[in-house]
């Protein structure tokens, strides 16, 4: 293994508590796990609550991936158990439950996708539903007397809902003892988290200790913001990137970040040295270097990261192309349509709205054209005579052929 220095140069990079006396007691105890001269069991967990990983997943799989390459053991868990309560910490409402069978189909998404990222070969895959389905009254009861009801009050989600008087469930206490437990049935060294986990992995701590275990360390990392640049990263409000989207709807959505956002994900999301980042963020500064072009330099990155380089070179002429050519992609799908077809049934038909009632709210939106031309009425037949363009979007494009 590579010398302790060495590897916490890496391992700490990113970290961030917000607590300057947290961070000491961690890296501290991170050093002299490292200096025993053994793998470390690592673990972070994922809630399965949306089909897709996002960018803001890949902070702490990134992470897993870096204890990965320094030869440690790395578990992705996966919150078929905790799921079924749902995270509070970054809601100011209850989360809506999901059903065991919900969550194991959405588990089924991450394991497909993590593995960008993450080496299958040495990662191990746990699921929690394992251990918590099997605690009894008196495990969970023994598990919530090491807390006091202050002391969740006093997080601020909860204190925030507390102090407008809305509601907090009790259900949403249970959320941090039973990720507190995942750490004592995986009995492991380091929990890795975002900046909202911390609470959680302190939890961890104190019911291994309850346990006669020795403590995790907490590695927390700052949260992604989303493509509007102020929420975090989210399938429930649509600001993600998902990690399997095509490239150039990945591309596309990276340029629709606001500039301040970019610092953001130079630093959370990218492969760049630090000095690298700082040189691009020096030149923005000084007007050497537009936006836009930064930009385009970090869709680029991101792009390649999950796709690879010809890909990201194809979404960049493509983003040309289409948004400063103002042209039409060169690669599109194409689709036969015979005789006279309702706008809304080919809409479906080319797969540019999920469903019919999709299409009718695109259209009256004013998001769908046909030729350039603005589609107004849901009511449009469409009778192609050879050849026509059908668009939704700034990003999604069709070819009608006659049939």
């Amino acid at each position: 293994m590579k010398p302790v220095d060495e590897q916490m140069a890496i391992l700490m990079r990113g970290v961030d508590f917000g607590d300057e006396q947290i961070k000491e007691v961690m890296e501290r105890e991170l050093r002299e796990r490292l200096a025993e001269g053994r793998p470390l069991r690592v673990y972070c967990g994922y809630d399965p609550t949306a089909p897709d990983l996002h960018l803001g997943h890949t902070v702490t799989i990134r992470k897993l991936a870096q204890f990965q390459e320094l030869g440690h053991e790395v578990v992705f868990l996966i919150g078929t158990g905790t799921g079924l309560i749902g995270d509070p910490s970054d809601k100011d409402s209850a989360r809506p439950q999901r059903t065991p069978e919900e969550l194991q189909a959405l588990a089924k998404t991450y394991t497909d996708q993590v593995w960008k990222i993450l080496d299958p070969q040495k990662t191990i895959v746990r699921y929690n539903s394992e251990w918590l389905s099997k605690l009894t009254l008196e495990d969970i009861i023994k598990l919530a007397s090491n807390f006091t009801v202050q002391q969740f009050l006093a997080r601020d989600n909860f204190s925030k809902r507390y102090a407008k008087g809305d509601p907090i469930w009790l259900h949403e206490f249970f959320y941090a003892l039973m990720q507190g437990y995942d750490a004592v049935a995986l009995q492991t060294d380091v929990q890795i988290g975002g900046t909202d986990q911390l609470f959680n992995l302190l939890a961890g701590r104190k019911i291994m200790e309850a346990f006669g275990l020795r403590p995790q360390v907490c590695l927390t990392f700052p949260i992604l913001v989303g493509t509007d640049g102020y929420l975090r990263m989210s399938k429930s409000t649509g600001n993600y990137i998902g990690i399997d989207e095509p490239p150039e709807q990945m591309y596309g959505k990276v340029m629709s970040l606001p500039d301040h956002a970019m610092s953001n994900y130079f630093n959370l999301v990218t492969r760049w040295t630090p000095a690298e980042i700082a040189r691009i963020e020096a030149d923005l500064k000084s007007g050497k270097l537009h936006p836009r072009d930064a930009k385009m330099k970090l869709a680029w990155e991101i792009v390649s990261i999950f796709h690879g380089d010809e890909a990201a070179d194809a979404a960049e002429a493509h983003f040309r192309t289409v948004f400063q050519k103002r042209e039409l992609p060169p690669d599109m799908p194409t689709l036969t349509v015979t005789g006279p077809v309702n706008i809304v049934d080919l809409m479906t038909q080319a797969g540019l709205a999920q469903s019919k009632s999709a299409a009718r709210r695109l259209i009256q939106q004013g998001g769908v054209r046909l030729d350039g031309e603005q589609v107004k009425d849901i009511n449009t037949m469409v009778e192609v005579t050879n050849e026509a363009v059908l668009q939704v979007g700034r990003r999604r494009f069709v070819k009608l052929i006659a049939g």
